[in-house]
């Protein structure tokens, strides 16, 4: 089944990468089982203020049922990730994690792992314990668990999780 997909990442450091990721689907066989479109006006509305800002998300975020957050060295300390993944939750969409650290930039270089920005991420249960995000969404790496091949899986897993 097809899936719109919001993808969310650091965008002034791993725009390459997140492009690499989001435009392998072009040549693969299996394309259609992800569905996702690619939709950054990033560079104009990050001139905005953080209203305009968060409006922009929510609409990114219409339509979609499934959310993949592209982890890279500082993605999870960025506070538009920490929205996207709280819009994500509140709509009830599926979500995932991929590392992308293993994946080369435009020079050919990889970076370091960043945090799962689920982690810092929790909701409150009503006797007041906390349930991290991290605990309800699953993580994959790009490069080690072939994500060329296996991320269409993934986001069906993450929307069926959801009842999406």
């Amino acid at each position: 089944m097809a899936r719109r997909t919001f993808f969310s990442f650091h965008y002034a450091a791993d725009c390459w990468r997140a492009s690499q990721i989001k435009n392998s689907w072009v040549t693969h066989k299996d394309r259609e089982s992800a569905g996702f479109f690619n939709s950054v006006e990033w560079e104009e509305v990050k001139k905005k203020d953080d209203a305009a800002i968060e409006r922009w998300i929510d609409k990114q975020l219409e339509g979609t049922s499934v959310t993949v957050v592209l982890i890279g060295s500082n993605t999870a300390d960025r506070k538009w990730i920490q929205y996207e993944i709280k819009s994500s939750y509140k709509r009830g969409n599926g979500m995932l994690g991929i590392y992308v650290h293993n994946q080369a930039n435009s020079k050919g270089q990889t970076a370091t792992k960043g945090r799962n920005p689920f982690d810092d991420l929790f909701i409150t249960q009503i006797n007041g314990t906390r349930t991290y995000l991290s605990s309800m969404y699953q993580t994959y790496d790009w490069v080690l668990n072939d994500g060329y091949h296996n991320m269409g899986s993934w986001i069906e897993a993450a929307a069926k999780k959801a009842g999406r």
